[in-house]
């Protein structure tokens, strides 16, 4: 260890500095990890799974009415926020102290407290000052709020999580994945929502196709769905809060939501000092292996803005502990990284949209579009449909991209993912049977290629 005091600190015990510092100790490493906040990070005591658990909440009330459809008579029922976010809190902290137990097993020492970089090999935690080898961090990211007349009456999705009561109104500003998934909660749940977006559509980065078809089920769900606007001023008034909208509107609600994005938490930390690169957003500069400019200072996971999803997160971790510990320098693969976005009703995506692989191919690919009422609707009377979407380039017979929109979405696309990463093509596809009765079986049934709408391509 060469007279350090530890081979790795790392800052910052979300998933990534979880993954990277109990594998680094169960080599043999002497790790310190160390926490200002709580043990878990972001997408387990403010993100992915309190987030999630509150979905599945919002979801019973769809299948409480689509229950009299089966035959089912509920009678009246009646549903009780607080018990809600109890149940939620219960779980987060079952989840935190399962956290500390694998970190104390082991073998992780464990800070409480803000840790700071003093230099390239130095730490320091309250009174503290830790000497190490190599030092990471994995501080993730925060909220992001924009600048304007009364923001500071707004709460992010870090305080939705924690509300005492459920709000009769909400607005909600921003059309990422957080602002979306957040919409369907509040509406499911019985308040009024009004989402609030600068552009044409929600989730701008995920394919045109599915973007529109969120946009209609949310609409077709009574959220208030405004496009092209922008939110001048929010002043606190009796009775809630009023926005100032770009044209002249003016809108009153009892809550304030943002989602307009995510910071890199690099803010304190003593990195810039140290000789740390960040870039203009504040993020940790990498290389491929996630080193810093300053060669014993790492960095994984959303505080380098790669590509901010836990499992990604946890795969650089992993590729950090094999490139610093194992002799065998390994950087994380981004290509064909499965995502779902918790809406109402899911996302779920992988490899390229249909944008970028016209992007990349022009004319050359394939699309396949299907889109039809899942079984469950036919009897519940419910009329959202179901999207499927495979992009193939023509010459490879490859296939590009799988979307979906729609029940179960995700579970199957993780299933998909590990067939794109193989390579698949798309007759290979056509050739797996289907299982039936199943939504997932469209997947393997597709057959005919939706008509090119470019001009260019069609002649």
């Amino acid at each position: 260890m060469s007279g350090f005091d530890f081979d790795l600190v790392t800052i910052g015990v979300g998933s990534g500095g979880v993954r990277a510092s109990r594998m680094a100790a169960r080599l043999g490493k002497k790790v310190a990890a160390i926490e200002e906040s709580r043990v878990g990070g972001t997408c387990v005591m403010r993100g992915c799974v309190p987030k999630k658990l509150l979905v599945m909440g919002g979801h019973f009330a769809e299948d409480i009415a689509d229950a009299a459809g089966f035959g089912w008579d509920i009678g009246s029922v009646s549903f009780d926020w607080a018990r809600l976010i109890s149940a939620k809190n219960a779980e987060l902290n079952r989840l935190e102290t399962v956290y500390n137990r694998i970190m104390r097993d082991a073998g992780v020492t464990m800070f409480e407290g803000r840790g700071t970089v003093v230099d390239a090999h130095t730490v320091k935690v309250g009174d503290k000052m830790l000497s190490a080898e190599n030092i990471l961090v994995a501080t993730g990211g925060r909220p992001s709020l924009p600048h304007i007349p009364g923001i500071e009456h707004a709460i992010t999705s870090d305080e939705a999580l924690d509300l005492l009561q459920l709000p009769a109104s909400v607005a909600i500003v921003g059309g990422g994945y957080i602002a979306v998934e957040f919409a369907g909660i509040f509406n499911a749940l019985g308040a009024k929502v009004t989402q609030i977006i600068r552009a044409e559509a929600t989730l701008r980065g995920f394919d045109q196709d599915v973007r529109a078809a969120l946009d209609e089920a949310m609409v077709a769900k009574g959220i208030d769905l405004r496009r092209e606007t922008q939110v001048l001023s929010i002043e606190k008034v009796k009775g809630g809060y009023d926005l100032r909208l770009s044209g002249d509107e003016t809108l009153r609600v009892d809550l304030v939501m943002y989602a307009t994005g995510r910071a890199p938490n690099t803010k304190g930390l003593g990195l810039v000092e140290a000789g740390v690169q960040l870039d203009k957003n504040g993020a940790v500069v990498v290389d491929e292996f996630s080193q810093s400019s300053v060669p014993s200072i790492w960095a994984i996971g959303d505080v380098t803005d790669r590509m901010n999803l836990t499992p990604v997160a946890l795969a650089e971790g992993m590729a950090l502990v094999q490139t610093l510990f194992l002799g065998n320098p390994t950087s994380t693969d981004y290509d064909n990284v499965p995502t779902a976005v918790f809406s109402m009703p899911p996302i779920a995506t992988v490899g390229l949209t249909e944008e970028q692989a016209r992007g990349q191919y022009g004319c050359a690919i394939d699309v396949y579009v299907s889109r039809f009422k899942p079984m469950k609707n036919t009897l519940s009377g419910r009329d959202e449909r179901t999207l499927m979407k495979i992009i193939v380039d023509q010459k490879t017979d490859k296939v590009l991209g799988i979307h979906v929109l729609g029940p179960d979405g995700p579970e199957m696309v993780q299933g998909f993912a590990v067939a794109l990463k193989c390579g698949a093509t798309k007759a290979q596809l056509d050739s797996t049977i289907g299982i039936h009765p199943t939504a997932a079986e469209e997947l393997v049934t597709m057959r005919d290629k939706r008509p090119d709408p470019s001009p260019e391509c069609s002649e």
